[in-house]
């Protein structure tokens, strides 16, 4: 049995460093790294991971509940997986991060901010994931499943961004997202640096970042809220039929801009409790800084992620446009 939740919150190592089950062989690759693979043939390669944010506690409570299931064998395991924390010491301090956002430091992005534990974190999961990938068996399709939660509440509580990418979007991934009752899927328009991007850019996974409520402190949280992507977690872990689902129709948004911050003038038009998808009319004002207004030029426009508090070159929310 491996409490990768506990091991990571006291800092400690598994008296063991890798064993078996009936089902499936580990290894404890590190802190918050637990890498399973099953004795049978598998058809897919999973990554698995939360906390890269260090406050957004529910995903990693889900994977922690997983992961104690698959070790009880509640479950059992048919792909090969990585479950990874991703930020142990802000998850330990209770923190979106200690410096610097390491959701905005892969695809090699680390190099160019001041060496630290975070910048060097982000190295060691780059290696790490490439490791993991570049060992799974070829022809097993990759998957990457980025669990966060959001800063601020949401009228569309539980959605998914997809990296930017030219060619099309994995079929199974977006049915499985469909299977998880989520309310809303989110492309990106342009590469960015997260987790997901690294992944879908350098290996060709299939990959997706899920937002899951709103970020609340450990004890705190409703995992029945998340039922829905917890079953299909599983389901794909067990390489079983996706759940059916029970909401209707997912809607789907494409990223039209981003607002970057680029003074510490910079305003946002948005009550500090306003939830993710706000919406804007034709001719309102989104934000005022010195180097210009932003006024929306469309017909209605949503906001995502809105957070006047970045730093200074950092983007500070989405417009999306609904994908008809």
């Amino acid at each position: 049995m491996v409490d990768l939740l506990t091991l990571t919150l006291e800092q400690r190592v598994p008296v063991q460093m890798q064993g078996e089950t009936a089902g499936f062989t580990w290894q404890w690759l590190g802190e918050g790294l637990l890498q399973c693979t099953p004795k049978t043939a598998y058809r897919k390669t999973m990554l698995l991971s939360a906390g890269i944010h260090g406050n957004e506690t529910a995903p990693i409570e889900l994977l922690a509940n997983i992961i104690n299931d698959l070790f009880t064998e509640r479950f059992t395991l048919a792909v090969r997986v990585l479950f990874v924390f991703g930020n142990p010491e802000a998850i330990r301090h209770g923190v979106r991060y200690l410096e610097n956002d390491m959701n905005r430091m892969f695809c090699g992005a680390y190099q160019q901010l001041a060496q630290d534990q975070e910048t060097a974190r982000a190295a060691h999961l780059e290696q790490v994931t490439a490791q993991f990938f570049e060992q799974s068996q070829p022809q097993a399709q990759r998957y990457h499943y980025d669990l966060h939660t959001a800063i601020r509440a949401s009228l569309l509580p539980v959605f998914a961004l997809f990296p930017y990418q030219s060619k099309p979007y994995d079929e199974f991934l977006i049915q499985s997202l469909e299977a998880a009752d989520l309310d809303a899927l989110v492309y990106h328009n342009a590469a960015g640096k997260t987790f997901t991007h690294f992944t879908a850019e350098k290996f060709q996974a299939a990959s997706s970042t899920l937002e899951l409520g709103k970020a609340k402190p450990f004890g705190a949280n409703d995992l029945a809220q998340f039922a829905s992507t917890d079953q299909m977690l599983r389901a794909v872990l067990a390489d079983q039929a996706l759940p059916i689902r029970q909401k209707s129709d997912i809607r789907q948004f494409k990223v039209m801009d981003s607002i970057l911050k680029q003074s510490e003038d910079f305003q946002l038009k948005l009550s500090a409790d306003a939830p993710n998808f706000s919406t804007f009319q034709k001719g309102e004002l989104i934000a005022t800084q010195q180097a210009g207004d932003y006024v929306v030029h469309d017909q209605q426009v949503w906001i995502l992620f809105p957070n006047p508090k970045v730093k200074t070159g950092l983007r500070a929310g989405l417009i999306l446009k609904e994908i008809e």
